[in-house]
């Protein structure tokens, strides 16, 4: 098999667990290519021997599937490299809680064993597609989690109007709003009070951060509707984060937010369940009284 690895260059402490990735990768002969950028932070940063076949930059390369090892955060650049490319990703967790990148290293020989095998599972993610006028944005308009739409500055909150399909649904007087896919449901949209949703939901969350109001709440909508957005701001300005990736925006911009023309294929173990990722992730149901 041909493999492309994407990997995290800032935890040097966990290196040990790329390492017995290459290993167990040469020793079943597998083709394997590396994003540049990982390949010399574990070359000439850790000082490691790492057989490849050749390098890559950016999305320049092809392969039967893509390993990401590292945390969610690097499984989302991954995925933002694999674009429309219809590979599947394999996620390897060293980082917290990993809900994207799940497989533990601890399982990573048994895991590939599978792949090898033909014993996994493959999931179809939605994405979301910003579009508007602002062509900085327009660079890297995808997202597997989340576009999030904040304030810039510290003080004052901002008003979002929000429209369904050219329906006027509400203003959000908010710090932000998230617009989630049920990929990006357990992310930043959760933290902010969200709905958890089922990745094949085909769904969409609107999610507002510390609304001014207390009687609005999360809104759940059909993925293939259209959102657009309107925004007001004391600065004159906000932020739009695409995947935690943010950039500042005029407030005369309109913003229009629906569901990508490609999803992301997610690479699972023949047996995960996501109600057991929910519980042992999230802790449902435990008791941690003493």
């Amino acid at each position: 098999m041909k493999f492309a690895i994407f990997g995290n260059t800032y935890q040097a402490q966990k290196s040990s667990h790329a390492e017995n990735l290459f290993k167990l990768l040469e020793s079943r002969g597998a083709e394997v290519y590396i994003c540049r950028e990982f390949y010399h932070f574990l070359v000439s940063d850790l000082q490691l021997n790492v057989p490849a076949a050749g390098l890559f930059d950016g999305n320049d390369f092809t392969a039967d599937m893509v390993i990401s090892i590292g945390g969610d955060g690097t499984f989302l650049k991954a995925a933002k490299r694999v674009g429309n490319k219809s590979t599947p990703i394999l996620g390897i967790n060293t980082g917290r809680l990993g809900f994207l990148a799940d497989v533990s290293p601890e399982e990573m020989e048994v895991a590939i064993d599978e792949i090898y095998a033909g014993r996994y599972t493959v999931e179809e993610r939605s994405l979301l597609q910003l579009i508007c006028d602002e062509k900085h944005l327009q660079s890297s308009p995808y997202a597997l989690n989340e576009i999030a739409i904040l304030k810039r500055d510290s003080s004052s909150m901002i008003s979002i109007r929000t429209a369904i399909n050219g329906a006027f649904l509400t203003t959000y007087q908010a710090d932000g709003l998230i617009i989630s896919t049920p990929t990006g449901s357990t992310a930043y949209s959760l933290s902010v009070g969200g709905p958890v949703i089922v990745p094949q939901s085909k769904t969409i969350a609107i999610t507002p951060v510390a609304p001014h109001s207390l009687n609005v709440r999360p809104i759940v909508i059909c993925d293939d509707w259209e959102i657009t957005l309107n925004v007001e701001s004391r600065s004159h300005n906000f932020l739009v984060a695409i995947d935690g990736s943010s950039e500042t925006c005029k407030e005369t911009t309109q913003l229009t937010i629906r569901k990508a023309p490609y999803a992301i294929k997610v690479v699972k173990r023949y047996d995960h369940i996501f109600f057991d990722t929910i519980r042992s992730k999230l802790m449902w149901g435990a008791d941690t009284r003493k």
